[in-house]
């Protein structure tokens, strides 16, 4: 079996078993709303299109950067994809309830800064940005590095939402002191 067989596999379990989390979640209590959403779904939708070829790809299979890898760097290209998964998973557990696919603020919702949280802002879009990139590795080609790029920044134009949404509902004072302290996207990066 090809790593990135194996990629596609774990991309799908995943999505799927996301979804499925979604039922344990609370209700919102507020939303930002969807017309300050829509740039950062529309970002996330057009980087998977490119980064999974959905799309007549043939001239993309001309300019391959490099051949698809199958052997140590292939296969260590799919772990990275499930480390990335494992902390996205390890993020939205630790958030319980207070998780949402919207930008929203829960019934007693708070800044959340252990466990994950501690090592970045937005560990899920930190794991996800790693499993994108991986896969991107993989499949090698310029339309699966645009993907993975315009992904990620969905991911961030969704991160910064989220900030102006917290500090507004949660209170500058708590998010910010937070922020200072934590990193948003990359661990140990000062920004």
């Amino acid at each position: 079996m090809a790593p990135l067989f194996v990629i596609y596999l774990i991309w799908i379990a995943w999505v799927v078993s996301w979804w499925a989390a979604a039922l344990w979640s609370n209700p919102a209590v507020k939303r930002a709303g969807g017309k300050r959403e829509f740039l950062y779904r529309v970002l996330a939708v057009a980087g998977a299109f490119l980064l999974f070829g959905f799309y007549s790809n043939r001239y993309d299979m001309m300019y391959r950067f490099w051949q698809t890898p199958s052997g140590v760097f292939g296969w260590s290209m799919a772990g990275l994809v499930l480390i990335g998964f494992a902390f996205s998973w390890w993020a939205r557990v630790y958030l319980g309830p207070l998780w949402s696919s919207s930008v929203t603020r829960k019934h007693a919702h708070h800044v959340v800064d252990t466990g994950p949280y501690a090592l970045v802002r937005h560990p899920i879009y930190t794991g996800i940005t790693l499993a994108t990139f991986a896969t991107a590795l993989v499949a090698a080609t310029p339309t699966s590095f645009l993907g993975a790029a315009i992904m990620t920044a969905g991911w961030v134009v969704k991160a910064r939402l989220e900030e102006r949404f917290l500090r507004e509902e949660l209170g500058a004072e708590a998010y910010d002191a937070y922020s200072r302290r934590v990193p948003m996207l990359v661990p140990f990066w000062p920004l």
